[in-house]
């Protein structure tokens, strides 16, 4: 873990500034001579900067980005609890953790953040930017904003601008959190019960039914209390509880619902056919956080771009789980194969997707519902 100290104030879009930034990113391998092997991972909305830890299944020694092979960037977003500046650091004004005080930030001012650490590596070409959900807004907007950089981006998951619908499970999870009445006391168990509720709730965001009932039916039709599902749900809560700081939950929350790559710009759609970078759009079909009519809208408005659904039964948290499927995909677009085909159309009809959209993969996950590090 490396972290970069920059001793000058960082302008956020909402206007307010932070009098300086830290930025914890990791790194693995070692750029060849004309640094045409990076690869840099944009990590989803409570991971941490060592993609090792939660996507272990492609990033490694022997795996699809194999840092003998590449070398491999990624930054702990803005706002998170694990280095980079947020809500844990200290605010100077107080002396005191900024908590609830610390300002709103957006998915531009991560990606900003991004482009400071770029540059401090002496980066100016990029082979692969990947990222998924939050990760995957991320890697959309900097290939808006630079499209120059970019030899290839995939999008996992994602969307252009976040949905009411994504919005109303963060404004559900920060009220479970404000509900709890220790989240403005001091200490380090304030707001600790309401990020558990948080975590259930968007437990059922990121699973489906399937995954529930293929994992967590009873097999006692006797029981009347204390069933799978339920400790499953406590289980999710606590997990993360011990992980993450209430205080970040809510600031990422906050930027996730911000994302919308039209804002200030002529519309979505023209931000989208502005990339040049060949873009790989893969969606996950049991997703109902990111239903894949998202992705099928990314991937009509990206020239030259390639839309893949893989089957899972693992909701939206396939696209850390499905790893086989996913690499098979990326591998193609690195060596230049997908693109071979002419780009098909896809199209909404009834607020479904169609067109080319064939779900492909096995379907089978590599681990269980909870076994994953994130």
């Amino acid at each position: 873990m490396e972290q970069l100290n920059i001793e000058a104030p960082f302008q956020l879009e909402s206007g307010d500034t932070l009098p300086d930034l830290t930025i914890t990113y990791h790194t693995f391998g070692t750029p060849n001579e004309d640094k045409s092997n990076v690869i840099w991972v944009c990590h989803a909305l409570t991971a941490n900067s060592n993609p090792v830890d939660w996507w272990p299944g492609l990033i490694g020694e022997g795996k699809l980005l194999d840092p003998e092979k590449y070398f491999i960037v990624c930054a702990n977003m803005l706002g998170s609890c694990y280095g980079t500046t947020g809500p844990t650091h200290l605010n100077p004004a107080t002396g005191e953790k900024y908590g609830l005080d610390f300002p709103l930030v957006t998915v531009k001012d991560m990606v900003a953040v991004h482009q400071l650490l770029c540059k401090h590596l002496e980066i100016d070409r990029i082979k692969l930017c990947i990222g998924g959900s939050m990760g995957g807004q991320q890697v959309l907007e900097w290939a808006i904003t630079e499209p120059d950089l970019f030899e290839n981006i995939v999008v996992l998951a994602s969307n252009a601008r976040h949905s009411p619908w994504g919005i109303a499970f963060n404004e559900a999870q920060r009220m479970s959190i404000l509900a709890d009445s220790t989240i403005k006391e001091k200490g380090e168990q304030a707001g600790k019960a309401g990020l558990e509720a948080a975590r259930a709730i968007a437990m059922l965001s990121y699973r489906s039914y399937y995954t529930y009932q293929l994992t967590q039916s009873e097999k006692n039709d006797d029981k009347l209390d204390d069933f799978l599902a339920s400790s499953y749900q406590q289980y999710q809560g606590r997990k993360l509880e011990k992980r993450f700081d209430v205080f970040s939950y809510l600031c990422l929350s906050k930027a996730m619902d911000s994302h919308n790559v039209g804002r200030n710009r002529e519309s979505v759609e023209a931000a989208l056919e502005s990339i040049k970078a060949k873009a790989l759009i893969i969606g996950i079909q049991s997703d109902l956080l990111f239903p894949v009519e998202e992705q099928a809208f990314i991937a009509n408005h990206i020239p030259g771009s390639k839309l893949e659904i893989i089957d899972s039964i693992y909701g939206h948290d396939g696209f850390l789980i499905e790893s086989a499927a996913i690499a098979s995909r990326v591998n193609a677009l690195l060596n230049q194969i997908l693109f071979d085909s002419d780009k098909a159309a896809y199209r909404l009809i009834n607020g479904r997707a169609s067109g080319k959209i064939k779900p492909e993969g096995t379907g089978k996950g590599l681990g269980l519902p909870g076994t994953e590090t994130f």
